[in-house]
């Protein structure tokens, strides 16, 4: 019986009908809670399509609406999650222990599996309010995120690179949904989204005002991106929100962070799968943002080269593609 189970397994792999890379997951047993973002934002439903699809192949899971980013990183530290999106700087911050991180142990737990979409730094305002550059936004009423978030991060490098603090600003720690509702209720000037292009609240807020978009731009835009490298200059284009310009930015990747507790063979037969040709199909359906980015050229994006560590599993199947040396 040994001999012949051996004969079986060389047939097959001369054949092709059995992979050496191939593992072999009860899947069944096995549960996979996705950490998405608000239901507000680009996380949601693109984190919800993740679940969807991992349910279809087999795995018990599920999405949770969260506060996103830093909510995201300590419930992977602290295993109430097995899967997270997350902006790769605040990761970055985590793992290293500095900015909104300083002083705390650093995140050993978080293990990177996949590069997302790039998430853009969009300061919004409307027309009403007269505000052209980020020098305009002195004594204004500002959103700058939750404390601590991804997007309030974001805001502080920004207020830093124009060499301005939240002292000039009169500073609300709201997230963006509630910003931009304060917005509508004339009761806010400013908010900053740190979202993907399309954001559902700002095209929201667009069907009751004229949207303008404070720019990232000269001298400050080289300031941020030479201290933060993390950074990419981009561009809001005028067709995705009806502005009158192309406003020019700066954008960070989000990445799909997985719990150092997955096994190697798990992750290896998640990726496996979400880069299958369903797969790819379920996730990138969910919106536009992930039909644009979420494939497997884009996999590496945010995280080669930096201090956040792949999972075991994602070495092993990025090597076995060749996308890894």
């Amino acid at each position: 019986m040994k001999r012949l189970l051996l004969c079986v397994l060389a047939v097959g792999l001369l054949c092709g009908t059995v992979s050496a890379a191939a593992v072999e997951v009860k899947r069944q047993d096995h549960f996979i809670t996705v950490l998405t973002g608000p239901s507000s934002g680009i996380y949601f439903p693109i984190g919800g399509a993740f679940s969807t699809f991992l349910g279809k192949i087999g795995y018990k899971t599920s999405a949770t609406a969260t506060g996103a980013t830093a909510e995201n990183i300590n419930a992977l530290q602290d295993g109430t999650g097995e899967m997270a999106i997350a902006m790769s700087d605040s990761v970055i911050q985590a793992v290293e222990s500095f900015g909104a991180y300083e002083g705390k142990p650093p995140a050993k737990e978080l293990r990177a599996m996949m590069g997302l979409w790039p998430n853009f730094c969009q300061i919004v305002t409307t027309a009403d309010t007269g505000i052209k550059s980020f020098k305009d936004l002195k004594g204004r009423r500002v959103g700058v995120g939750a404390p601590n978030s991804g997007v309030e991060l974001n805001a502080r490098m920004m207020f830093e690179a124009h060499g301005m603090t939240y002292a000039d600003c009169k500073v609300d720690y709201l997230n963006y949904g509630e910003a931009i509702d304060q917005m509508k209720n004339g009761q806010c000037d400013v908010a900053f989204v740190t979202s993907g292009l399309g954001n559902a609240t700002i095209r929201e807020l667009g069907t009751s005002a004229k949207i303008v978009f404070v720019p990232v731009e000269g001298e400050a835009l080289k300031n941020l991106l030479t201290k933060y490298p993390f950074y990419i200059e981009a561009t809001i284009p005028a067709a995705t929100y009806g502005t009158d310009k192309d406003t020019t930015t700066a954008a960070v990747m989000n990445i799909m962070l997985v719990s150092a507790t997955l096994t190697e063979d798990v992750v290896y037969d998640l990726l496996d799968n979400i880069y299958s040709p369903a797969g790819l199909e379920a996730i990138q359906g969910s919106h536009a943002t992930a039909k644009a980015n979420i494939m497997p050229e884009t996999a590496l994006r945010g995280i080669v080269g930096t201090s956040v560590p792949f999972h075991d599993g994602a070495i092993k199947y990025y090597k076995e593609k060749g996308l890894l040396k």
